[in-house]
């Protein structure tokens, strides 16, 4: 964590900061360390104090190394303003996304020093992860691999969506999955032309194509992957896009490298769909990144003009989706090296026809 605080004081030094107040639950994990719920943190350009009331004072102490822990025996608020204000600080940024406007009414009242709103300084740090993320995230994918392995043997004719949700959700946190990463998608039939069809009380048929998009929280990292596959013989159309949407998500693990930006490895896949005869049909964005949060930067979309570095991991998802026939979609997580990509998730692509 220490590094981590020490690249945002590099931050602070270049926007003229000498005080940061973070509130923001994903950054308080990224810069503390701490996984409790009640807390705040304020980084100077010297030191580093944590505030939390005395349920977490403890907690706090083993989780946040480098940081004075200050018990509130004050409303939050009232001690972060004590604390300011006795350190004479001409600035404080804060998180524009994240204080309300209660808080920030409240900040004018109890600090006397200048309140500065900033959006994106830590998430643009949070975006290139360090060794421990990497492999923590990793882990994260591994089990959505052996939850997909899983489930392949699980699906019969005649259940709901929402049983297989629930089956998947609950094997993940057998292999040590905190949590799922996002309400998991499980969409078949007519409904996989849903891009996001949340798991329903829908009947699995025999002949349906089912898109499953899910993943797990582990250690506070999540994993996400999609696979598409079939319960009985598939249509001949739907086989055709199957194969369209496998060979676009191949062309991206194929190219992605760093110095690449999110519009042209964006393109990468949309142009394939398009020569295809689908353009129309690929109506999201390639991908997007992921770390403390299922969507964070850097994102792979037509505006993403941000070149990708070592350390980036992203998802690779393009899709096809024809309202009446149905859907396909295939991601994979996949990490920037130095001289390319590696993929994470590792479940097999080719079609699977149960």
């Amino acid at each position: 964590m220490i590094e981590r605080v020490e690249k945002l004081r590099s931050k602070m030094r270049e926007h003229d900061l000498d005080s940061f107040l973070i509130t923001n639950e994903f950054n308080l994990r990224y810069l503390t360390g701490f996984t409790g719920t009640t807390g705040l943190a304020l980084i100077t350009l010297e030191h580093a104090y944590f505030v939390t009331d005395f349920r977490y004072t403890e907690q706090a102490s083993e989780q946040c190394e480098g940081y004075k822990i200050i018990k509130n025996v004050k409303p939050l608020y009232e001690e972060l303003g004590d604390l300011v204000n006795h350190l004479a600080l001409a600035n404080m940024a804060f998180e524009e996304q994240t204080v309300t406007f209660f808080q920030y009414t409240e900040l004018e009242r109890l600090v006397e020093c200048d309140l500065i709103p900033v959006t994106g300084i830590i998430e643009s740090l949070r975006e290139v992860k360090d060794v421990s993320e990497i492999e923590t995230i990793r882990k994260a994918c591994q089990i959505a691999d052996s939850a997909f392995e899983h489930i392949l043997t699980y699906i019969k004719p005649g259940m709901t969506e929402i049983q297989v949700a629930n089956e998947l959700d609950f094997y993940m946190r057998s292999l040590g999955a905190s949590g799922v990463s996002f309400e998991t998608i499980v969409a078949s039939g007519l409904r996989s032309a849903m891009p996001h069809g949340v798991a329903s009380d829908k009947v699995i048929e025999e002949g349906d194509f089912i898109t499953i998009d899910f993943g797990c929280y582990y250690d506070g990292y999540v994993s996400d992957m999609t696979r598409t596959i079939s319960l009985g013989e598939p249509s001949d159309k739907l086989k055709e896009i199957y194969q369209i949407v496998k060979g676009a998500q191949q062309r991206v693990l194929d190219v992605a490298k760093p110095g690449m930006t999110g519009i042209e490895l964006d393109a990468v896949a949309r142009d394939y769909i398009t020569e295809h005869g689908y353009g129309e049909a690929f109506g999201h964005s390639t991908g997007h990144g992921i770390g403390l949060e299922i969507h964070e930067g850097p994102n792979v979309s037509k505006v993403a003009d941000k070149a990708f570095v070592p350390g980036n991991i992203i998802t690779n998802e393009p899709g096809i989706y024809l309202p009446g026939i149905g859907g396909v979609r295939i991601e994979d997580d996949m990490l920037i090296t130095e001289d390319g990509m590696d993929r994470l998730t590792h479940s097999t692509k080719e079609l699977i026809i149960l």
